[in-house]
């Protein structure tokens, strides 16, 4: 059995406009995206054996294990891709990025699953297949397995490098509340229907979307005036400033960084 950890990170939007509907359902974007120093660590294990068999554990208990998981069908697409004699597949989640957030947490451990299964089996795909995998997966695992500061279109598949700064990065995130990207999009297109004109004020489009449906937004909204959220969220950042601790009823972590580097494997 050969084992390796990949170390993960989450990702911020640092900008995200919706900039159509698509014939396929989902939206154009336009996004500066920045990868940040919060990760998830993934377990991976490959043993030869009679079938190929993929099995999921992890530590947290907001997330199936099961083949609804995106780490299940980054395994399935890989071992399908590469056309391998048959393995089994062992992989532990080790969850600290927040689920439903817009950190993009299953997004890099797909993509994470992608970069540790190649390493495993002696690097069979180009850093380019490997893209090529990401996008048929997701809009968000191309900028996990690049990492860095990334201009992003299409649905978030198409990466082109942006200049890097380095500066600090802190995070806040209601308790007991996940907005999907699917609901997010959903009320995006309802405001659009009605007529709504007022996102011009929001860095985050999406944020626009679901701001008044939630009053933790509104709450984080008024007392951090610079908090943008990122992604479909909930979760907001700040750039060089800190959150309190004291919320109540939300999680704060402070003390993060922008990094320069996307899923890579822990020395």
């Amino acid at each position: 059995m050969t084992s390796i950890k990949v170390k993960c990170p989450a990702k911020i939007n640092l900008d995200l406009k919706v900039t159509g509907k698509r014939p396929d359902g989902f939206h154009n974007i336009k996004s500066t995206m920045q990868t940040i120093s919060l990760y998830d660590i993934l377990t991976i294990s490959v043993i030869d054996s009679d079938t190929s068999e993929i099995h999921l554990e992890g530590n947290s208990k907001e997330i199936p294990y099961d083949t609804t998981n995106l780490v299940h069908k980054a395994a399935t697409l890989f071992l399908k891709t590469i056309k391998t004699t048959p393995k089994t597949v062992l992989i532990y989640i080790d969850k600290k990025i927040p689920i439903a957030a817009g950190l993009a947490g299953g997004s890099t451990d797909a993509a994470g699953t992608l970069y540790g299964l190649n390493e495993l089996t002696d690097r069979p795909l180009t850093e380019t297949q490997l893209h090529e995998l990401c996008a048929k997966l997701g809009s968000d695992l191309n900028v996990c397995l690049k990492g860095g500061c990334l201009k992003t279109s299409g649905r978030g598949e198409i990466i082109t490098p942006a200049e890097y700064k380095e500066f600090n990065v802190s995070l806040i995130k209601p308790l007991n509340l996940g907005i999907s990207a699917k609901e997010a999009y959903t009320k995006f297109s309802e405001k659009i229907k009605k007529g709504e004109s007022d996102r011009s004020k929001y860095v985050n489009d999406l944020e626009w979307a679901v701001i008044d449906d939630y009053p933790e937004l509104h709450h984080i909204k008024d007392e951090y005036p610079n908090a943008v959220m990122t992604g479909s969220g909930s979760v907001y950042f700040m750039i060089n400033e800190d959150f309190s601790e004291n919320e109540t009823g939300y999680q704060v972590i402070n003390g993060l960084t922008t990094i320069r580097n996307g899923v890579e494997i822990m020395e």
